[in-house]
């Protein structure tokens, strides 16, 4: 019997089923995940934090409740997923997995004030609630997608943001060595330099520091043409890697999860 119940959780919490109750417990799940991080939110409004604040610990309490059962039982059953069966401290390494992390810091913020009571580390700590919101990629398969594409693109990405870094320095320099004299306020040296470097190479452009001189305003037109080039190679990775990834998901749809034979 407790076998039964024990693999019945972990079918519930895993999705390896998909029967209306499994469904419906992930649908919560995820109702809960997106209305905590709405109550993060509004609770820095006053005008609704001060006619509607008794309602919000109460909430808290409930989602804390319902996430440190869900933690704890993943933890529990975590020895029946076939990467943890027969391994040694299986329960150890399934805790420090990337997801469960995740769910560790959902909680903790409620936690520690009990534990620590030094008012300012209390109120960093309560930013950690919006880790909340990762626990949707547990459920969502777009999220879960996402994670795919940045984990075989991993080290495309890392040159394409190499090359970015290099250009903001080369960018910041060339700029520093322009303008240091004319605007030794905004230009004064190059890490000065590179608040500009960063946000004309993303394009965006604030206005708050620029070229006044004829050089620096060469420099800066090409830094400006430059940045769209830069950041269309990271772009067209992402791209590529999404429409992969799709294809895979609609091959692997068309073979039988249990056989392997195409449907």
């Amino acid at each position: 019997m407790t076998n039964l119940i024990l693999q019945r959780t972990y079918e519930i919490l895993e999705g390896t089923t998909s029967d209306k109750f499994a469904r419906g417990f992930q649908i919560f799940i995820m109702t809960l995940i997106t209305a905590n991080v709405l109550m993060v939110i509004l609770e820095t409004e006053d005008s609704i934090k001060n006619p509607y604040g008794y309602l919000f610990n109460p909430f808290e309490i409930f989602s804390v409740i319902v996430f440190t059962i869900e933690y704890v039982s993943r933890i529990v059953v975590c020895t029946l997923n076939p990467n943890y069966q027969n391994l040694r401290f299986a329960r150890l390494r399934f805790v420090f997995t990337p997801m469960m992390l995740i769910d560790l810091a959902a909680i903790l913020p409620f936690f520690l004030p009990f534990i620590i009571t030094d008012i300012r580390f209390i109120r960093i700590i309560r930013l950690f609630r919006l880790f909340r919101l990762f626990k949707l990629a547990r459920y969502s398969e777009s999220m879960q997608t996402l994670g795919q594409v940045f984990k075989s693109k991993a080290g495309d990405l890392g040159v394409a943001f190499f090359v970015l870094f290099i250009v903001w320095i080369f960018a910041s320099t060339l700029m520093y060595h322009a303008e240091h004299e004319a605007q030794p306020d905004s230009f004064g040296s190059i890490p000065l330099s590179m608040w500009w470097g960063i946000i004309t190479l993303t394009t965006i452009g604030y206005g708050d520091v620029y070229p006044i001189t004829v050089l620096g305003k060469i420099i800066g037109t090409g830094v400006a043409v430059l940045g769209i080039a830069v950041y269309a190679i990271p772009a067209g990775i992402m791209a590529s890697a999404f429409t992969e990834e799709l294809r895979k998901k609609r091959q692997k749809s068309k073979h039988c999860p249990h056989c392997g034979e195409e449907i």
